[in-house]
């Protein structure tokens, strides 16, 4: 009889302690009115994994695991980036586990490999109960895998739910209730690749909610471009209470800033999914979603920026001195159209931040390898995406603190510091690109703003951000996804285009070089008078008097019903494009007068997890 018991105290005793630990470390407090709901819940998951056990004390050491990982896991996440743990983020979990170092990599890695473990040893069918509870989870499993809306509405109705506020949603249900709710969401809601009438149906919508562009008759005119993705770059000086005592941003960055207006990329992340804003810059299409676009939903080769520049005589380069593998980063380069990929094994790493190359060291490795065709003139689409710059913001003895602030949150400096030097480097690489290929075109942009502290500390302390994303304003959602972007064209120096998504970049530079052929990114055009950031769960938009129309359901302006029939339609051509059997894929032959220099196109070349080379086809 005490046996059958264990699981409802040990349940109790695993809740308080996590709900203390969440609450007082973290500051993330489930709503007391979801504890009871929340409670039974994990009692009977308790007395599943208790049915299937064999010895009892292995059961509490997987109980306590599991519910730590529900409980703590949620409350990390929420502190870090404002939002619980997603469905879609067990496919991050590679990923994640690649680029921790040390302490982190097994604080991470030990509970999942030990609940696995663990729940394979200890797992019996020697009771009538272990039967009865492994058909309950099959049942359970088959029904929100198959029939998720039998389970979904039914709790949205009763419990509700917020589209864009998942902090909410896990505060009222529950570590629990908000892991089944969701992952019954993630297969009722799943990207399903459109038919051809749904598809092209979407497509004229898009082609049709814009005037008709008026081509310039310039011929194609191949230019060499540059596009460096700078590690979590933002301007410190936003953060007006913390009264750096030096300027953590080089004169020269900002010299050249001011002349282009302060011009901005608004990015589709903050803090982390750097691979999502590569996405848009090199696809020209929005992320509406908490996943990573990289692992699942570029599975077709798409005409993205690199693909068409490559089929019109480009070389075409990515360097990136990680570890290939990282965000799927071979698999999504090459459907791009990348044909050489050099990662961390193709780089000296010389000058380390840690486990972080330096940017002056990669710099110049770049220009090393890129020199050959900037001597035959080849043109070359040169894309960079920097290393240092991550969270922790380490420094190597050679790069001493030089910005000191009176702010109680450790990144408000350590972050300071590392743009202080991030940027400096950049400035050195820039003045001698410019200076090497005067006429190429040239983007430097962040790919989101810097961690600064649990909560958004560092931005609570100036104001600039609220602690919990339910109580952003609209100048707040907008100040969360801009970071700085130059765009030089060529002699004719910085751009001044205001803060622009980052997926209309890519059309952009197109037209930069005269390219007038038919796009994946006309579909993309933006709307007469507005430019559309989606989030997820929401989007806003910057309007032409520069009011910031923020759309969260249900909508009440006029504009945003406009943009989110267009981000709808924009997500039909997307899933048929990058998923589907791309219907809606623009059909025309490469431009004859411009020829690859050896007169045919090169393999696609791409560094694998140790370091050698594979070949792909060009698609």
């Amino acid at each position: 009889m005490l046996s059958t018991l264990l699981p409802l105290f040990s349940t109790a005793l695993f809740y308080g302690l996590y709900y203390l630990i969440s609450t007082f470390k973290f500051d993330v407090q489930i709503a007391p009115s979801a504890v009871p709901f929340d409670f039974l819940l994990q009692l009977c998951v308790a007395y599943i994994l208790y049915a299937l056990s064999k010895r009892l004390w292995i059961f509490l050491v997987i109980q306590a695991l599991v519910m730590g990982l529900l409980y703590v896991g949620n409350a990390v996440k929420i502190a870090f980036f404002g939002g619980p743990i997603m469905p879609d983020d067990v496919f991050a979990l590679r990923s994640l586990l690649l680029i921790l170092e040390g302490w982190r990599f097994f604080a991470a890695a030990v509970p999942l490999a030990a609940i696995a473990g663990l729940l394979l040893f200890n797992f019996t069918m020697r009771h009538w109960s272990a039967y009865l509870a492994s058909v309950v989870a099959i049942l359970l499993g088959i029904t929100i895998i198959y029939k998720p809306n039998m389970l979904l509405e039914p709790l949205d109705k009763h419990i509700g739910n917020s589209v864009w506020d998942q902090r909410s949603n896990y505060l009222w249900r529950g570590a629990t209730l908000y892991l089944l709710q969701e992952g019954t969401r993630h297969f009722a809601m799943a990207d399903v690749p459109p038919d051809m009438d749904v598809a092209q149906r979407a497509a004229e919508n898009l082609l049709g909610a814009i005037p008709k562009p008026v081509e310039s008759g310039k011929p194609f005119t191949p230019r060499n471009i540059h596009i460096i993705l700078l590690e979590s770059f933002w301007d410190p000086n936003g953060l007006k209470k913390a009264h750096y005592k030096q300027n953590p941003l080089a004169p020269d960055f900002r010299k050249l800033w001011k002349s282009a207006d302060y011009s901005h990329a608004m990015d589709p992340v903050f803090g982390g999914y750097t691979a999502n804003s590569e996405f848009e810059v090199l696809c020209g299409f929005p992320v509406t979603k908490d996943n990573v676009k990289f692992e699942r939903q570029l599975l077709n080769d798409v005409p993205c920026l690199p693909h068409i520049l490559a089929e019109n005589g480009y070389r075409t380069v990515v360097s990136h001195p990680n570890v290939p593998v990282f965000w799927n980063r071979v698999n999504a380069y090459r459907r791009m159209g990348f044909q050489t990929y050099w990662s961390i094994n193709d780089f000296v790493l010389d000058d380390m931040n840690r486990e972080f190359l330096s940017d002056v060291s990669l710099y110049r490795q770049v220009m090393e390898k890129i020199s050959d065709s900037l001597d035959k003139k080849q043109p070359i689409l040169d894309y960079i995406v920097t290393y240092f710059g991550h969270w922790n913001y380490p420094l190597s003895e050679s790069r001493p603190n030089k910005v000191s602030s009176p702010s109680s949150v450790e990144e408000v400096s350590s972050y300071a510091n590392t743009v202080y030097y991030k940027s400096r480097e950049l400035m050195t690489f820039i003045d001698q690109l410019r200076k090497r290929d005067p006429d190429s075109i040239i983007v430097f942009f962040g790919d989101h703003l810097p961690f600064l502290g649990e909560n958004f500390a560092g931005y609570v302390d100036s104001g600039v951000l609220a602690a919990n994303r339910s109580d952003f304003t609209p100048d707040m959602f907008k100040f969360y996804v801009s970071t700085p972007m130059i765009i030089i064209d060529g002699q004719r120096g910085p751009i001044k285009f205001g803060s622009l998504p980052l997926y209309q970049v890519p059309k952009l530079l197109l037209n930069l070089v005269n390219f007038n052929e038919p796009t994946i990114m006309d579909y993309v055009t933006p709307l007469p008078g507005m430019r559309v950031r989606p989030l997820p769960g929401l989007h806003f938009n910057l309007l032409a008097d520069g009011k910031i129309d923020l759309c969260a359901e249900p909508h009440h302006s006029e504009a945003c019903a406009l943009s989110s029939r267009w981000l709808q339609d924009v997500s039909v051509v997307g899933n048929d494009l990058f998923i589907g059997r791309q219907f809606t894929r623009p059909k025309h032959p490469p431009i004859e007068s411009v020829k690859p220099a050896s007169g045919e196109m090169a393999p696609i070349q791409a560094g694998d997890s140790q370091g050698q080379t594979s070949l792909f086809s060009m698609p």
